[in-house]
């Protein structure tokens, strides 16, 4: 069973163009796609493709077009009443597959609900294999209040996992001495914001970014997987370092493919697959993700982990 926080949830709209997107201009679109997302929607949606059993939690008003969406989807959703209109994040895809998006900060959230998401995580921790924790947090959320979730869920029988970035991220790390999660999945920018390395190289240099993520290693999370785009991903524990490189594919929309990439690892960590493995699922799901439009989420059959090239990383002799 995997559990989704998604704290900020959106309907997330995609906008197909046709050519390039050239500000100030008239332009036509190819095609405009409108589904629910999140971080931890998408993963949960990925899970119920894959026949893995799932529950969304997020904060909105049962009767919300965006829970009925994902009911009718399958996605066992358990909303937290909130109040206010949820967010609309706008992604614009041009034929060569640059994306460009619009994120809207959402509705300013209460303690009240922080505390009744918190209490919906805590009632389904004893039958959670993992619970993630993914994405940006809403208006009114303190920055630490990923931190303060994994302090709670580590004291309960579920794996812990956490996607995210800028302020709750910065807090995250630092506070891993006290509250570490047992998974992190940075990507090369998100790697660079916390350690002072230039993103552009830890992202088209896997040793380089093993390294940054072994920082995290070393202070206390089990394991990290950090997504380099079209350079893969890099996987890192105390046992090890793996880099994946992706097959080639034929990039659409690169939206989603960090969740996708986060839930073939956790698919495999749930099938017991060794570390190659499983980072090798984790580049597939991702590669197939970035080769569909919008935030579309492949299923199993649009994912080929044998295309996928793993290698192992001896960071003591700079990869």
């Amino acid at each position: 069973m995997i559990v989704t926080l998604t704290a900020n949830p959106s309907h997330d709209r995609t906008v197909q163009l046709s050519g390039p997107l050239v500000r100030g201009a008239v332009i036509r679109t190819l095609s405009v796609t409108s589904q629910a997302g999140g971080k931890g929607v998408n993963i949960s949606r990925a899970a119920v493709s894959a026949g893995l059993p799932s529950i969304a939690v997020l904060p909105a008003a049962k009767d919300d077009p965006f829970v009925i969406e994902l009911l009718a989807a399958g996605i066992d959703c358990r909303p937290v009443p909130s109040t206010g209109d949820l967010r609309v994040n706008i992604t614009i895809t041009e034929p060569d597959g640059t994306t460009t998006k619009l994120n809207s900060p959402g509705t300013e959230v209460t303690p009240a609900v922080l505390a009744d998401l918190e209490g919906a995580l805590r009632r389904r921790a004893g039958a959670a294999d993992w619970i993630v924790l993914a994405g940006s947090l809403p208006p009114g959320a303190p920055a630490e209040w990923y931190s303060h979730l994994v302090g709670v869920l580590r004291r309960t029988s579920a794996r812990v996992a956490v996607d995210t970035s800028d302020a709750p991220l910065r807090e995250l790390v630092a506070r891993l001495a006290v509250a570490p999660p047992h998974l992190m999945k940075p990507n090369g920018e998100e790697l660079a914001s916390f350690t002072g390395g230039d993103p552009d190289v830890l992202e088209s240099d896997p040793a380089q970014a093993a390294s940054a993520a072994r920082t995290l290693v070393d202070q206390g999370v089990e394991t990290v997987l950090a997504t380099l785009g079209k350079h893969g991903a890099v996987l890192v524990n105390r046992d090890g370092a793996w880099h994946a490189a992706p097959p080639p594919t034929t990039v659409v929309s690169t939206v989603g493919a960090g969740d996708s990439s986060l839930f073939g690892y956790l698919l495999g960590e749930v099938k017991q697959r060794d570390p190659a493995q499983r980072l090798a699922l984790a580049v597939a799901y991702g590669s197939a993700a970035a080769g569909l439009p919008g935030t579309t989420i492949p299923i199993p059959s649009q994912v080929r982990p044998e295309l996928v090239s793993v290698r192992e990383l001896d960071l003591t002799q700079g990869g």
